[in-house]
């Protein structure tokens, strides 16, 4: 039998000597926000001083707010991370000098499929790849994608006539399928119907596809050592699901490539169902315009060298399709718990909604761009529960902002959940108060203090899009329903401390009628 008597006195020594190491190393990175001067949270080994007050990453952000002020610093296991609410330090990190010094996001490294991803992509290469992008957002393209997604939104409105006539429980499943049907069928033109097909393993691999996997976060914060060995083994921190969606991708552009197609039509028809079919005859889904961008660059004298790679074209329209569900789905759900707890909110809004499409008539364009209270309405539940608690970049070099400090190479996180509820910048931080954002009172806003899609730069290149969605649908269902809790909606509401912000238990609703309605 093992005594530890047995050792010779060099064993004992390494292992002394180890754990000195050991001990030294779980340590070695706290001492810099105590050189600058900024206050946070003490660190623990290791685990550095994340949620030292909340387990609730967003949360912890509100309650260290509170406590230091709106600079401090906190180690996130061992990086150190200077958390900013000074709204001029803000201005400066997001937009004056964004291309200059604060250029890039976070790079966790361990990206696996979404290395390629805009959002990931640092300095020349994200800024070739935003401007190429960019296009595909305008006015033209977005009333294109209007027509799409009101096939959709009368999908979703017909699905829920028969659950409001049941009065079950509305879940974010609804919305979930409504805005994944749509982004899907505006990035490849397909319909994946997942509205009428809650089992779809689209709905399933999409909700998990932002879920970091907790153990491999917690080894590369802790031991950033072995990352070159993990990219090697071609570990990542997004799941397997998102091999799911690239494999579609992949499936689609193959099933649209000139030479499968021209070999479809010399076939029987018997033999074309491998074919993927189109939904609508769509003049500018996202394949569509990167073919028509590549086109277009390889016009021009070395304008072949600015296009995407196959692989960028595949990762945007992924990545496309599952922030746009994501995002989409959660401020659709937090928009209508808010509603069904503010009736008197949603009763003015459905008077605006009649008075714009009287009779129930068609949803328009233009007419729902130019609706106040539901812009109000939206900006409000996006400053309670904006689609991301925190926005993160790099600094390239050390630099002084407004007498603070920053050195080169960390972490600046705006956290964007606890800007939206400082009571020094928002009377009743608290309270669901549409009318912040009317026209009378939109100027007493102070700047870079509304940040639900981010600011300058690389702000949300999907904004206007997104807004459009959910203004789209929630327009359709309040022309004929209403929200109300039920037994099953809790209040408050329990936050998920995992992934982008968003409950831990999915929001229940109750739908109804409208008044007079059946």
């Amino acid at each position: 039998m093992w005594a530890p008597s047995v050792l010779s006195a060099e064993t004992w020594a390494l292992l002394l000597t180890l754990l000195v190491l050991f001990v030294i190393n779980g340590y070695s990175t706290y001492g810099l926000f105590r050189e600058l001067g900024v206050p946070g949270p003490r660190p623990r080994m290791y685990f550095g001083s994340m949620a030292r007050h909340h387990q609730v990453y967003y949360l912890d952000d509100v309650a260290c707010r509170k406590k230091y002020g709106k600079v401090w610093g906190i180690y996130e296991l061992r990086r150190p991370v200077l958390m900013v609410m000074d709204v001029s330090i803000i201005r400066t990190v997001l937009v004056k000098e964004c291309f200059r010094l604060f250029t890039n996001r976070r790079n966790l490294r361990l990206n696996g499929d979404l290395a390629d991803a805009l959002s990931i992509m640092e300095d020349g290469r994200w800024r070739r790849t935003r401007n190429i992008l960019s296009p595909f957002f305008s006015s033209g393209r977005m009333k294109e994608m209007f027509r799409v997604a009101k096939h959709h939104s009368g999908k979703a409105t017909q699905f829920l006539k028969s659950r409001a006539q049941s009065q079950e429980a509305l879940v974010k499943r609804f919305f979930g399928a409504y805005m994944l049907d749509v982004m899907v069928s505006c990035t490849c033109n397909v319909d994946v119907d997942t509205i009428n097909h809650p089992t779809s393993p689209f709905i399933t691999h999409a909700s998990q596809f932002l879920r970091i996997s907790i153990p491999l976060f917690v080894l590369q914060g802790m031991f950033p050592v072995f990352l070159p060995l993990l990219e090697k083994l071609k570990v990542s921190i997004p799941r397997s699901c998102s091999q799911f969606f690239f494999r579609f991708i992949q499936k689609v552009r193959e099933d649209r490539s000139p030479e499968r197609v021209a070999g479809a039509r010399t076939r029987p028809a018997a033999s074309k169902r491998s074919l993927t079919p189109p939904l609508l005859q769509v003049s500018g889904d996202f394949f569509q315009f990167m073919a028509e961008a590549r086109t277009s660059a390889a016009g021009e004298p070395g304008g072949q060298a600015e296009g995407l790679t196959e692989r960028e074209v595949s990762t945007q329209a992924g990545m496309f399709v599952i922030a746009g569900f994501d995002t989409g789905a959660t401020t659709l759900s937090f928009l209508a718990y808010n509603l069904a707890r503010n009736p008197h909110v949603m009763a003015r809004l459905q008077r605006e909604i009649d008075a714009t499409f009287p009779g129930k008539s068609a949803v328009e364009y233009e007419a729902l761009m130019q609706m106040e209270y539901l812009d109000c309405v939206v900006s409000e539940s996006l400053r309670l529960y904006p689609p991301a608690a925190r926005l993160e970049r790099t600094a390239k070099e050390t630099v002084v902002v407004d007498g603070v400090k920053i050195p080169k190479g960390i972490i600046v996180t705006v956290p964007v959940f606890a800007l939206h509820r400082d009571p020094d910048l928002w009377s009743d931080p608290e309270d669901f108060k549409p009318e912040r954002f009317s026209r009378e009172n939109r100027g007493d806003i102070v700047p870079y203090s509304y940040l639900p899609f981010g600011a300058g730069p690389r702000s949300c290149v999907g904004m206007r899009f997104a807004l459009i969605l959910v203004k789209l649908l929630l327009v359709e269902v309040l022309q004929n329903y209403s929200f109300s809790v039920c037994e099953e909606t809790e209040i408050p509401l329990e936050m998920d401390p995992q992934g982008l912000l968003g409950p831990l238990r999915p929001i229940k609703l109750r739908v109804e009628p409208r008044a007079g309605q059946t």
